[in-house]
């Protein structure tokens, strides 16, 4: 893995680490090893659950602005379909990924962290699309994933304004799922994965698509998706584990296989 995004696996974790200081700003081979990372996350069996995170003063302050100032769309591109790949990626993984956010998420910071199922923030970290600031707007998913997460209006406000918004008020828009003290974010994230890596991966990949399916095509489609996805499961090990040990009142045993 390269030097500004490191990977590595503990009790079915996967933790991704961005690390590009001091700004951990995304530039092609910041985006393209972040791609790589993401891809490796979910190809190893080993790996349950996924935690992204900056490290404990800043998640991800966007691009590299000062290679990208004087560029044209040809020469960002590569840039920004790179990211773009990662996010997507992120997100179609059949895998439950966190956000672990200290400090700043911003742009595509912020991108990548909305390309995760669930972010857990801390109580003084700032998060934000500040692309309309620089004359331009999100370009690797975020406007796209904030509308199903926030609503139109506040994906407006945030965008339209650029403004910054604090742990508090990102929960309280549902922007973040969980904000903690700052020094326990990574903890918090990672003793979570942990359990989602223990649990039912099979009825949790199922109810990842599911959840999918209701913010991208809502409806019958969606309903009947979700009753297919529901009837996957029978005869699977999730489900024959699950509803054994209710039967027999004890604690199922997922593990690796489920």
């Amino acid at each position: 893995m390269g030097e500004l995004v490191r990977f590595e696996v503990t009790d079915g974790v996967g933790l991704i680490r961005l690390d590009r200081p001091p700004a951990n700003a995304f530039d092609l081979e910041m985006a393209s090893q972040l791609e790589v990372a993401v891809h490796e996350a979910g190809d190893r069996d080993d790996v349950g659950a996924i935690v992204v995170w900056g490290g404990p003063t800043i998640f991800a302050a966007g691009a590299d602005i000062t290679a990208m100032a004087t560029s044209g769309s040809d020469e960002v591109r590569p840039q920004v379909d790179a990211l773009g790949r990662a996010c997507d990626l992120l997100e179609e993984l059949p895998k439950v990924s966190i956000a672990a956010v200290n400090g700043y998420a911003l742009g595509g910071g912020l991108e990548v962290a909305l390309a995760c199922d669930l972010r857990y923030v801390a109580d003084d970290a700032k998060l934000g699309q500040p692309e309309i600031r620089l004359g331009v707007i999100p370009g690797a998913g975020g406007t796209q994933r904030l509308v199903p997460l926030i609503g139109v209006g506040r994906a407006r406000d945030l965008v339209y304004t650029g403004r910054q918004v604090r742990g508090p008020e990102a929960f309280e828009m549902g922007l973040a799922e969980r904000v903690v003290a700052a020094p326990d974010v990574l903890a918090t994230a990672s003793a979570e994965a942990a359990a989602f890596a223990a649990g039912p991966r099979q009825a949790l990949a199922a109810a990842k698509l599911a959840i999918h399916r209701a913010a991208v095509e809502p409806g019958p489609r969606g309903i009947d998706a979700e009753r297919t996805l529901f009837l996957s499961l029978f005869g699977t090990h999730d489900q024959r584990e699950g509803m054994a040990a209710f039967l027999e009142k004890r604690p199922p045993r997922f593990g690796a296989a489920g």
